[in-house]
C-alpha cells in the first residue's frame, strides 16, 4: 500500500503518521504470510506462536482499514488485505495446507503493495525481497517456537544470501552507495540496513535471528516508502533543489555572489549570517537574493529548509550575478529542466552570437523596406548589449536611416534590466503622445513575458516559432518545474542542447497583449472566456505571439 509520496525531485513529500502505519502493517503481513507458508511442515503450531500470529494478523487488517479511511488507499485492495491476513491464522491451525495457499495470495498482495510504483528491475528487485524475507519470517520464526531446531540451518544461509544479494543489487542501482548520502540521509541509512541486517540475522543465534529479520524488513519498508535525496551538488553547475516544495534555483554555484531564484517572495541566508530578501529584478520573474558564498560545501537556508551547496574552489563568474545575472541564471534552468547538469562557464550576455547579430541586421532591413526614416537604440556596456549596437548602428547607416534619441521606431537591443527600463519608458510615452509610430523593437533575447508584457505590441526577430511543439513542450517543463517561472529564448535555446536542428531563416513575430473580454481592473473574466494566454504551455502568458512577416532574406 502506498502510504507516503515522493516527488521525482526527491523532495520530502512523506507523511510521518503514514510511514509508521507502513513500517507496522508490511512487517506484521510479512510474518503472517510467513507462518502460513511453513506451517505444513511442522507437525503441530506452538500455541505461542499461533497466537502471535493472530495478533499480528488483526493488528494488520485493522492498519488495512484504517489506510483506506486516512490515507485515501484503494478500498477494495485494503479489504482484500484484511480478509487474507485474517483468514491465513484460521487457516494454519484447521487446514494448513489450504492455509499455505492463502498465505501464497497474501504474499503476491504484500509484494504489489511494497513495491507500488515501481517497475522493472526495482519491481523484480522488491519481489525477491519481500518473498525471501517472508519465507524466512516462517523459518526463523517456527525455529524460534520449536526446542527441537537448535539452528535456522542451511536454508537460513540460503535465504540469508538472497536477500543480501537484493539489498545489495538495489543499493548500487540507488545512485547513493558511493557518495555520503549513504550515511547522511534517512534513504540511505534504511538502505544500508536493509542490505547489512539480513547478513548479521543468518549467522546470529536463532534467538536473534527473528529480530534480525524484522529489522531488515522495516528497513526495506522504510527505504521503498522515504523520498529519494537529491542529487549532490556539483561545483559550477547551477543548482535547483526543493525547499519544503518551492522550487529554489542557485546561480552559478561558485565561491563569491551568487543569485537565488525564488517563485515567490521570501528569503535567503549562508548557514547563520544574516536573512537577504529576495526581490523583483527589472525583466525578470519571480524574486532573486544575492548572497555571498564560501569556497566548498555550505549551507543555505531559504524559508525554513536548508538546501546544501558546494562551490568548490572554481573562480567567480562576474556576470552570472550582476544586472544580466537572471537572464544567465533561466538559462542555466532551461538545461536543468531538460536534465542536463552542465558546468556554467559563460552568460549569454557575454557575447553577441552571429545568429542574433544576422536577426538584427534584417530587422533593420525589414525597417529600411518599410521606409523608416530613423530608429532609436537602445544598447547597453555588457558585451552582447554593446556589439549588437555597433551592428544596428552599422546596418542602419548602410541602409540610410538615422539613428536619434527621437526616432520614429524603438530598437531595444541591451539586456533585460535596462530593456525593462526602456520598454516602460516607451509605454509611458506612447500613452502621451503617438511616440514611435514605426513600432517597438526587440533583440531575440528579449522575449521573455515580463519585458513584451509591458507594452501593448512589439516585434521581435525569430527562428522558431514560439507556437511550435518544441516551444510549447519547453514551457510546460519549466512551470512544471518552476512555477510561474517565464519562458525565455536563451533558456529555450538550453533546453533544446546542443544537438539543435538547422535554424531556419529569420521571421518577425509580433508579440501582443491580448483580452478577449475586458474587465474592470482585478475583476474575474466570465467562465470559460479566460483570456488567451493563460495556463500552461504559452511562451508568453497573458499573450500571444504570431508571425508577420515572411522569412526574410
Amino acid at each position: 500500500m502506498d502510504h507516503g509520496s515522493h516527488p521525482v525531485t526527491g523532495s520530502a513529500g512523506l507523511d510521518l503518521a503514514a510511514l509508521i502505519v507502513r513500517l507496522v502493517l508490511l512487517p506484521a503481513t510479512a510474518f503472517v504470510a510467513g507462518v502460513g507458508l511453513l506451517r505444513p511442515q511442522v507437525d503441530t503450531l506452538p500455541r505461542r506462536l499461533w497466537q502471535v500470529t493472530v495478533v499480528l494478523g488483526g493488528l494488520s487488517a485493522v492498519l488495512a482499514v484504517v489506510s483506506a479511511v486516512a490515507f485515501a488507499v484503494n478500498v477494495v485492495g485494503a479489504v482484500v488485505h484484511a480478509l487474507l491476513v485474517l483468514a491465513v491464522p484460521v487457516l494454519t491451525a484447521r487446514r494448513p495446507p489450504v492455509g499455505r495457499w492463502v498465505a501464497t495470495a497474501l504474499l503476491v498482495l504484500l509484494i504489489l503493495e511494497t513495491a507500488l510504483g515501481r517497475s522493472g528491475v526495482e519491481f523484480a528487485i522488491d519481489t525477491v525481497y519481500v518473498a525471501a524475507t517472508a519465507v524466512w519470517f516462517g523459518l526463523a520464526s517456527l525455529a524460534l517456537a520449536r526446542a527441537e531446531t537448535p539452528r535456522l540451518g542451511p536454508l537460513s544461509w540460503t535465504l540469508g544470501g538472497v536477500v543480501a544479494l537484493a539489498g545489495a543489487v538495489q543499493l548500487v542501482l540507488s545512485g547513493v552507495a558511493f557518495d555520503r548520502r549513504l550515511y547522511d540521509t534517512g534513504f540511505g541509512i534504511a538502505l544500508l540496513a536493509a542490505f547489512v541486517l539480513p547478513i548479521v540475522a543468518a549467522v546470529l543465534w536463532r534467538r536473534v535471528a527473528v529480530v534480525g529479520v524484522a529489522a531488515a524488513f522495516v528497513a526495506w519498508s522504510a527505504f521503498v516508502a522515504l523520498p529519494e535525496p537529491a542529487d549532490l551538488p556539483v561545483p559550477g553547475v547551477p543548482l535547483l533543489a526543493d525547499a519544503g516544495r518551492t522550487p529554489v534555483l542557485v546561480s552559478p554555484q561558485r565561491p563569491g555572489v551568487n543569485l537565488v531564484h525564488l517563485p515567490t517572495a521570501g528569503s535567503a541566508r549562508v548557514g547563520d549570517g544574516p536573512a537577504v530578501p529576495a526581490v523583483a529584478r527589472p525583466g525578470a520573474s519571480g524574486f532573486w537574493a544575492e548572497v555571498e558564498l564560501p569556497a566548498g560545501r555550505s549551507e543555505l537556508v531559504v524559508g525554513g529548509r536548508t538546501v546544501e551547496v558546494d562551490t568548490g574552489s572554481l573562480a567567480a563568474l562576474g556576470t552570472a550575478s550582476g544586472p544580466d545575472g537572471p537572464e544567465c541564471a533561466t538559462t542555466a534552468l532551461g538545461g536543468l529542466v531538460a536534465g542536463r547538469k552542465d558546468v556554467l562557464t559563460n552568460c549569454p550576455a557575454d557575447a553577441l552570437s552571429e545568429a542574433d547579430a544576422d536577426a538584427l541586421r534584417k530587422l533593420v532591413g525589414f525597417l529600411a523596406d518599410r521606409k523608416t526614416q530613423s530608429i532609436t537604440v537602445v544598447d547597453d556596456s555588457s558585451p552582447r548589449g554593446a556589439a549588437a549596437g555597433r551592428v544596428v548602428r552599422d546596418a542602419a547607416a548602410a541602409d540610410g536611416i538615422t539613428v536619434r534619441p527621437d526616432g520614429a521606431a524603438l530598437v531595444v537591443v541591451a539586456g533585460w534590466a535596462q530593456a525593462a527600463a526602456a520598454l516602460d519608458g516607451a509605454a509611458a510615452a506612447q500613452r502621451e503622445r503617438p511616440a514611435y509610430p514605426y513600432g517597438l523593437y526587440v533583440a531575440p533575447w528579449l522575449l521573455t513575458g515580463p519585458l513584451v508584457n509591458t507594452v501593448a505590441s512589439s516585434t521581435v526577430p525569430l527562428r522558431f516559432d514560439p507556437r511550435e511543439q518544441a516551444a510549447v513542450s519547453y514551457a510546460v517543463a519549466l512551470d512544471n518545474a518552476f512555477p510561474g517561472e517565464a519562458a525565455t529564448m536563451t533558456g529555450f535555446r538550453q533546453w533544446l542542447g546542443p544537438e539543435q536542428p538547422e535554424a531556419p531563416r529569420v521571421q518577425l513575430f509580433a508579440s501582443a497583449q491580448v483580452n478577449a473580454m475586458p474587465m474592470a481592473p482585478g475583476q474575474p473574466h466570465a467562465p470559460g472566456m479566460d483570456s488567451p494566454g493563460e495556463g500552461l504551455g504559452f511562451f508568453v502568458p497573458q499573450g500571444t505571439v504570431v508571425p508577420i512577416s515572411f522569412p526574410l532574406g
